[in-house]
């Protein structure tokens, strides 16, 4: 894992950041439909999993975007990180439990899509949080595909310094020809503004809604 220290007193969001951190402590969270049908077509038609194709799509904008690539280091230091990956929730039917599991990002899909089956299955008698061995660069990843909802938020009650990325989606559902999916993403007020987290909607919609 590569990070870089991010200097408060040269870096432009500098003092807004303390302002966030120090003063006013908010995480901003935008639910939005997102139009899959593209993308949906092109997981069919590789015969790929829904879940790890789209957690990849998210991961690779996340990773485009040096806004949701931050966190701290061991001495407190603001950093932001070369690179994040997802740690995700993984659902068992038989049940109704989850387990947080981990997949390094990799920038080709087909091989983040394997590499998330390797893992699932090594990994499939565990629960909750039996997975211990999980890097610091990750950000959140869980999935409601048994509802299409309106508004979706997840309080983080820590100190009020989580940085990464926390994002949902849910049950994707054709409305006038086309596949629509709500997608929630949950962040830190210090590092994104409403600004950046609209840009990261309508990067994702460009990238999954364009042919592959």
């Amino acid at each position: 894992m590569k990070y870089e220290i991010i200097n408060l007193n040269e870096w432009k969001r500098g003092k807004l950041f303390l302002h966030y951190i120090n003063n006013l402590r908010n995480v901003l969270s935008l639910t939005a439909d997102i139009d899959v049908t593209v993308f949906v077509r092109f997981v069919k038609e590789n015969n790929l999993k829904f879940y790890p194709a789209f957690m990849w799509a998210v991961s690779k904008i996340f990773n485009s975007r040096e806004e949701f690539r931050y966190g701290w280091d061991k001495e407190g230091n603001l950093i932001r990180w070369d690179y994040i990956s997802p740690y995700y929730a993984d659902f068992h039917k038989d049940d109704e439990m989850f387990t947080l599991l981990y997949t390094e990002y990799a920038e080709e899909l087909l091989t983040f899509h394997e590499n998330f089956l390797k893992d699932r299955e090594k990994y499939k008698d565990f629960r909750a949080f039996d997975l211990t061995e999980v890097p610091e660069n990750v950000f959140n990843v869980s999935c409601l595909p048994w509802i299409s909802y309106k508004s979706f938020d997840i309080h983080v009650f820590d100190e009020g310094k989580y940085l990464a990325p926390v994002v949902t989606w849910g049950k994707y559902e054709e409305k006038n020809g086309s596949l629509i999916m709500p997608l929630t993403v949950n962040i830190h007020h210090a590092v994104c503004d409403g600004f950046h987290l609209c840009r990261f909607f309508n990067d994702l919609q460009t990238f999954i809604g364009s042919e592959k």
